[in-house]
């Protein structure tokens, strides 16, 4: 089955949709441009006007927010609570301090060492001069600080405490252009790729969805590299080798450990998880980078099927991992 491909930039990432029929492919991107636009609205952090930088700015007062910020901040507080908080939504302080403090794209590397405060730190090989610099960061605040309530849709923000919903965010935005992709499609299926975060709905191909497992999103799906294939569900990859910027000779990622306010440092450089949804998935694989050594044993409890990079470039399988002998012509 030949199917149907459109691609462009949005949220700071690459987006793709596929149909599986020609004549659909045009109502389905409509639907997912309008989901893109109403994420960015409600839930970036890089936008003044956005629903939450004015949460972020209204500490202390009951919010009300809009249902897609409140199912945002729903998500991540239950990613929080199943993770055990390797997954936490109150990194927004640390990551700004690191020097993610921009749409990914406007951040220039090399730019001054960001001025980080003097309450914890641990000591990072800049790897360019063998040199060590000292960096240290806001203490994370912890998930349990904030106060949701669905019900009237209102969000309390203690002092010092700022969201970042960009993990959790993207991949549940994931699954609900793949969900507005299909409303808007009527018929066959639909896969939404947001940056590498997959959702799919309706039906898939013959054989599944063919999808390329990759570090880096930007590589094209024809590109080389493992491919799986998959019936339906989500699929998200998280690595600590795309998103990386310096600060003072200093190599920083996007992936922050919130028992240490900084950038992870564990063993493994890029996780890949298929779930039921893409949101699943990509809680399963951002919490395997934060757990670091603990993360096979982690993931095999999870009974995810999961591919671990070691920064060696030694690759792990757990679960049932996508027979790649299965690809759909």
């Amino acid at each position: 089955m030949a199917l149907a491909l459109k691609s462009w930039k949005a949220l700071g990432t690459s987006v793709l949709v596929l149909t599986t029929h020609d004549d659909r492919l045009e109502p389905a991107t409509t639907a997912v441009r309008q989901i893109l636009e109403d994420v960015d609205a409600a839930y970036s952090r890089f936008r003044e006007d956005s629903e939450l930088t004015h949460l972020n700015a209204s500490p202390g007062r009951a919010i009300h927010v809009s249902s897609l910020l409140a199912t945002a901040i729903d998500a991540a507080l239950r990613a929080a609570r199943i993770t055990d908080g390797a997954v936490d939504p109150t990194i927004g302080h640390a990551i700004r301090v690191a020097g993610y403090d921009d749409d990914f794209s406007r951040i220039a590397a090399g730019g001054p060492h960001p001025a980080l405060p003097r309450e914890r730190g641990r000591e990072i090989d800049s790897g360019e001069r063998g040199r060590q610099m000292k960096l240290r960061a806001w203490h994370v605040p912890g998930w349990r600080a904030i106060r949701l309530d669905r019900g009237s849709r209102t969000v309390w923000l203690p002092p010092g405490v700022e969201l970042d919903l960009g993990s959790t965010g993207k991949a549940l935005a994931a699954d609900l252009a793949a969900t507005a992709a299909m409303a808007a499609a009527g018929k066959g299926g639909v896969l939404v790729s947001l940056g590498g975060d997959i959702g799919t709905a309706g039906e898939s191909p013959s054989g599944g969805w063919r999808i390329l497992v990759a570090e880096d999103s930007r590589v094209k799906p024809s590109g080389d590299g493992d491919v799986i294939c998959v019936p339906a569900g989500g699929v998200a990859t998280s690595s600590t080798t795309v998103r990386r910027w310096s600060r003072g000779g200093v190599i920083l990622h996007h992936i922050i450990d919130p028992q240490t306010s900084l950038p992870t440092s564990g063993p493994f450089r890029t996780v890949t998880v298929v779930a039921g949804t893409c949101l699943d998935a990509n809680v399963a694989s951002t919490a395997a980078i934060v757990r670091g050594e603990a993360a096979i044993d982690w993931l095999t409890g999870c009974r995810v099927p999961a591919r671990l990079v070691e920064n060696d470039g030694t690759i792990h399988y757990i679960g049932p991992w996508p027979d790649p002998t299965s690809v759909a012509a």
